[in-house]
């Protein structure tokens, strides 16, 4: 600060996700200028990829819609997308931030035509669709990005597929010459939320998730479901395609567990009676079993689970199984002991989903400024950091639904506030 008071009282959130999205748009909304940076092409993080999500099980897009319109009549809001944090100096007040931005090649003249995509021919996996099935090395993140803009792989860029990408575009929007590139911005106080991202189920070795194809994850699942997803919405095993009306649902799957993620990621329990749900409204002969250490069904929300509860093709088994293993017709067999009546199990699904947890995104990687962490990396500012205009939010702070979520951005918001003036102007 000089003269006591902050140089500058522009706020920056680190982190597009429905937390990022959520505190700038409050901040903004107060009467201060925010800059939100993104580091994929497009904004709504882990959210965006849901099919359903809870209070209401909404579409994402009855959420993130909102906020975009909000984003659009915020003219003291600016967002950059493939952007991130290089390093930062400085203090509450006067952080000098230094951003790293990638080439999207593709400049705010889009207009999502799809030209470039039409005369594409290579193909990259689709990390919307946690690379579930591939998309054109042009194209649209998913059909509500924000910014609705087109993106164009790096690998193609300079080649003559490139070229002819930037060919059939009417409006100069192709830029094959974009580069990487680095500025600073002078702002007052820092949100950080970062998110997370699901636990590598490859860790749990005996789950075979990475030579079984009909052991999938609970967010792989999500994207089956959903009508844009890899199987547009049917819930079919990856193997062959057929229907999948045999189903496990395995709780804990990494979480709880001193070898894995030591802690409960609070979302796990919810989420896998969603997708218990979504089986039963697909198939009506289909039976679901779902193994569990507890249920942890929150307020107001167990009303949903005694709903599935009473569904006599939904059957909760008490038990954390110890292996899964190959079957016949690449059926996966899953094998334990169930503890309340102490009979081993060893039973063929047509598909099992493991509940994996939540990891934070800044687990094992240090970010560009001493920031407190806990054991798990979770971003946990001491009071002395938020008095020093460094604040967390959303999952970058611990595991959080997405209700819960947004209020921890309403608070980070005011934080940031307190940090750069103390008074809205």
């Amino acid at each position: 600060m000089s003269n006591g008071g902050p140089s500058s009282q522009t706020i920056l959130v680190v982190g597009g996700g429905i937390s990022g999205v959520s505190a700038a748009i409050e901040a903004a909304e107060a009467g201060y200028d925010v800059i939100l940076l993104e580091s994929s092409a497009t904004l709504g993080g882990r959210v965006a990829q849901l099919n359903r999500y809870f209070p209401k099980l909404c579409h994402p897009t009855c959420g993130l819609e909102i906020n975009y319109q909000r984003i659009k009549k915020a003219r003291n809001l600016r967002v950059m997308t493939m952007a991130t944090v290089a390093a930062v100096e400085g203090g509450r007040g006067d952080y000098k931030v230094t951003v790293r931005t990638q080439p999207r090649f593709v400049n705010s003249k889009c207009t999502a035509c799809g030209d470039c995509a039409k005369v594409a021919e290579s193909e990259i996996p689709n990390p919307f669709n946690y690379d579930m099935d591939k998309v054109k090395a042009a194209y649209l993140p998913h059909e509500m990005a924000f910014p609705m803009r087109y993106v164009i792989d790096a690998s193609v860029a300079g080649t003559p597929e490139g070229q002819k990408m930037k060919d059939a575009c009417k409006v100069g929007a192709v830029d094959l010459d974009e580069k990487e590139a680095t500025f600073d911005l002078n702002v007052g106080a820092i949100v950080w939320a970062t998110g997370w991202r699901p636990y590598d189920a490859k860790k749990l070795t005996s789950y075979h998730y990475d030579t079984q194809a009909n052991v999938v994850t609970n967010v792989e699942m999500e994207r089956m479901a959903s009508h844009d997803g890899p199987t547009h919405g049917r819930i079919v095993r990856p193997s062959d395609g057929k229907e999948a009306k045999k189903v496990a649902l395995i709780q804990c799957a990494g979480s709880r567990d001193m070898n894995h993620l030591a802690y409960c990621s609070r979302i796990c329990c919810l989420a896998s009676m969603k997708h218990a749900s979504y089986v039963r409204q697909q198939y009506a002969d289909s039976t679901v079993d779902m193994y569990y250490i507890d249920i942890r069904a929150h307020d107001k929300l167990e009303a949903f689970y005694r709903r599935l509860k009473n569904d006599p093709q939904v059957n909760f088994v008490k038990s954390k199984p110890a292996a899964i293993v190959a079957g016949e017709g690449d059926n996966p067999v899953v094998k334990g002991e169930n503890t309340i009546t102490r009979e081993l199990y060893a039973e063929p699904y047509d598909l099992v989903v493991l509940a994996v947890g939540m990891e934070s995104s800044t687990a094992g990687y240090a970010p560009p400024v001493k920031l407190t962490q806990d054991d798990y990396g979770f971003i946990v500012p001491e009071e002395a950091d938020e008095d020093n205009g460094m604040i967390s939010c959303g999952v970058a702070s611990g595991p959080l639904d997405v209700s819960m979520s947004v209020q921890s951005a309403t608070a980070a918001a005011l934080k940031a506030i307190q940090a750069v003036g103390g008074r809205a102007r």
